[in-house]
């Protein structure tokens, strides 16, 4: 028998914790699909779940299993399972956790079809940040009389929420560090840079439009007074912590919430068209996941970080996949350049 990988935890801590144990591959129940993982995807609330944040909202038993979003090929199926064969490709979610693992069984309701198109790295990490964006922007109505601000734009929820409310027509003032407001006006997008003056640099953007929603994915204790400052009315100002309650529901979202497989298949068929495009900064072998973890604790990466079961190894090293990511050597690029000067024999100063 084939002998897989699963990440584990008996306690609360940082990536110390952290466990890849053996596992074999599980049997259905009755109504229970078992998926071989091809791809799932990282998110910082399952590290915050992790660290012992989360305690008061979401109840954990150990040893826990991390790891919410996946897509696969489901490999065997209960005898009640009603339209999946063995051989399908899926993508979905793991109501308890586990989809850190080579094998994951689940309710056949928390899976739908993976449409051809659509990548498996994309596939296994759309879930949570899919399904957070989704409801977020359409709890806003956002129309093209809108004009919304929208912080940590270029992240892992962020980066969709830009898309879905561009997509409804409204205009977007994305808020993010200045390298990554190329990739922002990319998507649709106006950039502006965080820090002093933003209030100023916002309303200028706007060029005379009324600010009429914000939606806060940086945790700044200072959104909700900037968004006060720019007009935006109390019921469309979305702070940190109703991002933190929505993820949360999607987090510990049974099998059979209706919410969340219609969010899921809306989102899928919105990438599958090519109206949200998810962006994969970082893919890492699955035996990597605390290197996959550690990057995206330092909040630079764009978009989704997503772990590979069964990448393909193309030379003999382990840690082929250790070029350097396109965002370091963009910035790297970017600091070597600078202006430097040199005296030259007439004494005028030319760049080096």
């Amino acid at each position: 028998m084939r002998i897989g990988k699963a990440v584990q935890y008996d306690r609360y801590g940082d990536f110390d914790v952290v466990e890849l144990v053996d596992q074999e591959q599980p049997s259905p129940g009755p109504g229970d699909v078992v998926v071989e993982i091809v791809a799932a995807g990282l998110n910082h609330i399952e590290r915050f779940l992790r660290e012992g944040r989360l305690r008061e909202y979401v109840d954990l038993e150990f040893p826990a299993h991390q790891g919410v979003d996946f897509a696969g090929i489901v490999r065997a199926k209960g005898a009640e399972v009603k339209g999946i064969r063995v051989g399908d490709e899926v993508l979905g979610h793991a109501p308890d956790g586990g989809a850190h693992a080579t094998w994951i069984r689940v309710p056949s309701e928390a899976v739908i079809p993976k449409p051809a198109h659509v990548g498996w790295e994309v596939a296994g990490g759309l879930y949570l940040a899919g399904c957070t964006a989704i409801a977020i922007v359409r709890d806003l109505k956002l129309g093209p009389k809108d004009t919304v601000v929208i912080s940590a734009a270029a992240g892992g929820v962020g980066h969709i929420q830009c898309q879905l409310a561009h997509d409804a027509g409204a205009t977007v003032i994305a808020l993010g560090s200045a390298r990554n407001h190329d990739y922002l006006r990319q998507i649709g997008t106006l950039p502006v840079l965080y820090g002093d003056g933003e209030e100023a640099r916002i309303r200028e953007i706007a060029d005379g439009r009324p600010i009429t929603a914000f939606i806060d994915n940086h945790g700044d204790e200072s959104a909700r007074t900037l968004a006060a400052a720019l007009g935006v009315p109390d019921e469309r100002f979305v702070s940190s912590e109703d991002r933190r309650d929505v993820e949360i529901h999607f987090l510990r979202a049974p099998a059979g919430d209706r919410a969340a497989m219609e969010d899921l298949t809306l989102l899928t068929k919105a990438v599958e068209d090519r109206r949200v495009q998810v962006l994969i900064s970082g893919y890492y072998p699955f035996e990597y996941i605390v290197d996959a973890y550690e990057d995206l604790a330092e909040m630079h990466s764009r978009g989704k970080v997503v772990v590979g079961m069964q990448p393909v190894e193309t030379g003999a090293r382990l840690d082929w996949y250790r070029s350097e990511k396109a965002r370091d050597l963009r910035d790297r690029y970017a600091e070597e350049r600078a202006p430097q000067t040199e005296t030259m024999a007439g004494g005028s100063a030319t760049p080096a």
